[in-house]
């Protein structure tokens, strides 16, 4: 399967503009064979929202995912984006996947990231699902959530060979680590492809760290971005999958019956 990443300098606030790049980006990786687009977490509305975020929030059901459905049904290509999605009295950071025949995946971000996050958005209490994209199970986390160790293991666990992760990654040399390094160790040591989709540039309130990635199941980067908007495409080839697999069976040789502390408080 070719999949495409899009790493775009969103405008917060500006959907029409958003949405109309987003486009743009849908257009060229069909053009190039892509199945798939992954564009960052709050791709649609711009991350940094503050006290605005809950104007912008809108259902599953709303114009925003209703717009990206027409994209993905016009060019035949799955889209990821991510929007505030207002859910009853509730504003969840979310990402979706909307494939050409309508059909979707939402997720809602587990874990917050700063007072910025917690004062506009609930934190989620539901895992990542699995679902099929392009002949490969997935599952979708957004950004601070792939730094928690347990929680993609519980997605590779649960059959995920594929991690997608729309991002909002502030600029910063510790954060650099985060692309670098953290990224490539969750798919190696899972097993699991992983797009690492963030925001680029500036938008008056955060830099952005770029360096988007999509990681093989070994550990390695498959393509990369640098730090300005930029649209790559791979082809995920499943016998890297399958020898990643033989080769470091991590996932087979567990001894769960001695990890019972990691699910545990710290002391």
């Amino acid at each position: 399967m070719r999949v495409a990443l899009y790493q775009m300098q969103a405008t917060p606030g500006a959907v029409a503009d958003n949405l109309a790049r987003i486009e743009q980006a849908v257009f060229a990786a069909s053009i190039m064979g892509a199945a798939l687009l992954v564009t960052p977490e709050m791709s649609v509305t711009g991350y940094a929202l503050g006290a605005e975020t809950a104007s912008f929030a809108e259902p599953a059901d709303g114009p925003i995912l209703a717009r990206l459905e027409a994209m993905a049904a016009a060019r035949n290509i799955a889209v990821v984006a991510g929007f505030p999605e207002r859910l009853g009295d509730a504003i969840y950071n979310s990402a979706a996947l909307v494939r050409p025949d309508g059909t979707i995946e939402v997720y809602r971000k587990c874990h917050l990231y700063g007072a910025l996050e917690r004062e506009a958005f609930r934190a989620s209490d539901t895992p990542p699902a699995v679902f099929q994209i392009g002949g490969l199970k997935a599952a979708m986390v957004i950004c601070y959530d792939v730094e928690f160790p347990e929680f993609v293991r519980s997605a590779a666990l649960a059959g995920a060979e594929l991690l997608i992760v729309p991002t909002a990654l502030a600029a910063s040399e510790a954060n650099r680590m985060i692309p670098d390094r953290i990224v490539p160790a969750r798919a190696l040591e899972n097993q699991m492809f992983v797009i690492y989709a963030d925001l680029c540039g500036s938008d008056g309130v955060l830099d952005y760290e770029g360096h988007s990635v999509i990681c093989s199941p070994d550990g390695a980067h498959l393509a990369r971005a640098g730090r300005g908007e930029a649209l790559i495409t791979v082809d995920l080839d499943r016998n890297l999958y399958a020898s990643s697999m033989a080769e470091l069976p991590y996932l087979a040789e567990r001894r769960p019956e001695l990890y019972g502390a990691v699910v545990g408080k710290r002391v």
